[in-house]
């Protein structure tokens, strides 16, 4: 497996994985990540939001677009990054869910651009 398809599987899978927590185990999700459990309205939304995470992981499988995994990390890189900012929500996990998105931003954008270039330069060798 290359370099590309090695960092795909892991953000698409650590992604399907934190969506299974959240329909499984929401508030505890909840506590982990921004310092308070979820209650009330907040249970069915970070269940939904937990089934998005899912499909995102299937639809981030190699062979699939890579473009749709690394938009997702790099606005919850951003968004986390605000939260801990912020400082309203803050769990234990929040400062290393942003540095693990902010490194997956990074592998995922370098193997975009790798992908780019691989696919200009076969364009220009089937126009030649």
């Amino acid at each position: 497996m290359d370099g590309m398809k090695r960092v795909l599987v892991i953000a698409a899978v650590s992604e399907a994985a934190t969506g299974v927590a959240l329909l499984v185990v929401p508030s505890l999700v909840g506590q982990f990540l921004l310092g308070e459990e979820l209650t009330g309205v907040a249970i069915p939304v970070a269940r939904v939001a937990g089934i998005a995470l899912i499909a995102l992981g299937v639809a981030c499988w190699p062979g699939m677009p890579l473009a749709g995994m690394l938009t997702y990390s790099a606005l919850a890189t951003v968004y986390l990054a605000y939260l801990g900012i912020k400082g309203v929500w803050a769990g234990i996990l929040l400062r290393p869910a942003v540095v693990v998105h902010a490194i997956l931003t990074f592998l995922l954008a370098r193997a975009w651009s790798r992908n780019q270039r691989t696919a200009v330069q076969g364009q220009e060798d089937s126009m030649r």
